[in-house]
């Protein structure tokens, strides 16, 4: 089976209005830059979509939402980005805020078919506020229900023509676990291989979750805060 896309533009040609789509990375590490820029260009509207954070003004998914594309977000850090702080405070864009930890663990769930988990992160705080606690050998504990996806857009360094695909370093957060937790998930790589070019033991997310991959035309990688030693 080939599921190589000529574009990014092709492979997310279909995301209807008002899908839920989960976008991978950690900070802007990681993020699918190309597939974001596909969907700017689609200009689609009323999208709910999940990830740790919103990148940051003019990039990543910033551009998503200076385009008006995001009716709501699920994520766990906000803070790099003013145009979000701006929608939020003018009832323009409806945000969950989730710990970190709970975020990437609800997403595993969605994965591995886990409808909810007990944690103690959050009891005694407002994320627990209106969800079920239980208590487990004296200590407390929230329910959590699990995150799915209608579309997963993720990046890795490198894919086969299979959709089996390696990360490297800190692009291991969030996108492995998104990529299973998807009915769609659509995969750039920064490198394009053949069948039987990447080690078996080496695969992070098997080819079965992955229905697209598309090779990056380019990569800005860029720095989310650029931090230097004073002279």
């Amino acid at each position: 089976m080939n599921k190589i896309f000529a574009t990014a533009d092709a492979a997310v040609a279909d995301i209807p209005e008002g899908a839920t789509v989960m976008l991978g990375g950690f900070g802007l590490c990681g993020i699918p830059e190309n597939l974001i820029a596909a969907l700017v260009r689609k200009g689609i509207k009323g999208l709910h979509t999940i990830s740790n954070n919103m990148g940051i003004d003019g990039f990543g998914m910033g551009l998503m939402l200076e385009a008006g594309m995001i009716a709501s977000h699920v994520g766990s850090y906000v803070g790099e980005n003013k145009l979000l702080e701006q929608k939020v405070l003018a009832g323009q864009l409806d945000l969950t805020l989730v710990p970190q930890g709970t975020l990437a663990e609800r997403i595993r769930a969605g994965g591995a078919g886990i409808p909810a988990f007990y944690t103690p992160t959050g009891v005694g705080t407002v994320v627990a506020e209106g969800k079920e606690q239980r208590e487990f050998n004296g200590r407390a504990y929230v329910l959590e229900q699990a995150l799915v996806a209608d579309f997963a857009l993720v990046k890795a360094w490198r894919g086969d023509r299979m959709g089996n695909l390696v990360y490297r370093k800190t692009a291991r957060n969030f996108n492995p676990m998104m990529a299973t937790a998807a009915k769609i998930t659509i995969a750039e790589v920064e490198e394009l291989v053949e069948a039987g070019e990447i080690d078996p033991d080496s695969v992070m997310t098997p080819g079965i979750y992955v229905k697209r991959i598309v090779k990056g035309a380019k990569y800005e990688r860029r720095i989310e805060r650029r931090t230097v030693r004073k002279a």
